[in-house]
């Protein structure tokens, strides 16, 4: 147990700005010292975490509309045209994340030289897991040929982002959130086998693929539609085991975790399944426990609760930040900094 100060604060990406400068400027005057990345507010189309994805990924020749409902989101999912047997042929023309990292990290250059982001800060980019857009968007019958052709356009991302941003400046972001609707029975799976074995091992895999000298990191999320998770977890059992099994199948560090905290959860319950978790010094774990509700004074509270359980921690919100009235955001950023003491 402990009652020792939160150390450091986690931006989860989103953020409620016009533009790339406007976040990072943001961030900067609110949470300054508190940051280790900083990401670049997923402005313009990113606004809603993968919803520009479903055009994006349509966009592909070998994918078309299937004749069936969509029960999760307002749009159609799509199929492989028939004959479609390999990853390998499968292609995405662009799916936009390096465009959006390469423009934004020129941004963040120019304010690293400038003096207002520290040189140290890495920049984040958030991407999805292959199992998250296949959820939302592919027919199930084709989601497992979907997840394989998605997850190397994703890596073919990366790669260009690389070329115009040092791997020692970036840091990706692993998007965990459909797993967790599939854990809590919510969404139908196509997956055959021990499915939190399976999940861990999608997920391990997309850490072990990262590239030399890029950070890499995961964020678990129940997500915050109205600002609340998509349903109300007993306690942290499902981002404990996910953790534990991401962190048992990496073959190379992990910078950091996020786990989400619901509003309500300020009782030691909530977060007793973390106190089995070891987590390597390499991993800094960041508990999503800051909120507007309740102000400074709940936040305080599940900091507390927190304490009994885990120790050596950073606050983070629940989900990102994009969805929110823009006039929250410099009070949101600055609780961090009021509960949490600097990183070294």
């Amino acid at each position: 147990m402990s009652s020792k100060r939160p150390t450091g604060a986690h931006l989860v990406g989103s953020i409620a700005a016009n533009t790339a400068e406007e976040a990072f400027v943001l961030a900067m005057e609110n949470m300054g010292d508190r940051l280790e990345r900083l990401p670049d507010g997923e402005v313009g189309e990113r606004d809603t975490w993968i919803r520009w994805q479903h055009a994006r990924i349509g966009a592909s020749e070998q994918l078309e509309i299937a004749k069936v409902d969509n029960v999760y989101v307002p749009v159609r999912p799509y199929r492989f045209v028939d004959g479609t047997e390999s990853a390998d042929e499968i292609t995405f023309p662009n799916l936009g994340y390096a465009d959006a990292a390469i423009e934004s990290y020129a941004v963040f250059s120019r304010l690293v030289d400038g003096g207002t982001i520290p040189g140290k800060l890495r920049f984040q980019a958030g991407l999805p897991t292959p199992l998250s857009v296949a959820l939302f968007y592919v027919e199930p019958n084709s989601r497992t040929l979907f997840e394989k052709a998605y997850e190397r356009a994703l890596f073919a991302e990366i790669a260009r982002m690389l070329e115009h941003i040092p791997a020692e400046k970036l840091a990706i972001q692993w998007e965990t959130v459909s797993e967790f609707a599939l854990l809590e029975g919510l969404m139908q799976s196509h997956i055959d086998g021990d499915l939190m074995d399976e999940i861990t091992s999608r997920v391990a895999g997309l850490v072990n693929g990262m590239p030399g000298g890029v950070e890499v990191g995961i964020h678990l999320c129940y997500g915050d539609s109205g600002h609340k998770h998509f349903c109300e977890p007993t306690d942290a059992g499902f981002l404990a085991r996910v953790s534990a099994g991401v962190l048992d199948k990496a073959t190379r560090p992990i910078g950091w975790i996020h786990m989400p905290v619901p509003k309500e959860r300020d009782d030691t319950d909530y977060f007793a399944p973390l106190a089995a978790l070891d987590l390597p010094e390499t991993t800094r774990l960041y508990l999503g426990l800051v909120h507007h509700t309740g102000g400074r004074e709940g936040t305080e509270r599940r900091v507390q609760a927190a304490s009994r359980v885990v120790s050596g921690f950073g606050v983070a919100t629940e989900c990102g930040l994009g969805r929110r009235d823009p006039g929250t955001m410099a009070e949101l950023m600055r609780q961090h900094a009021d509960v949490a003491g600097p990183v070294n």
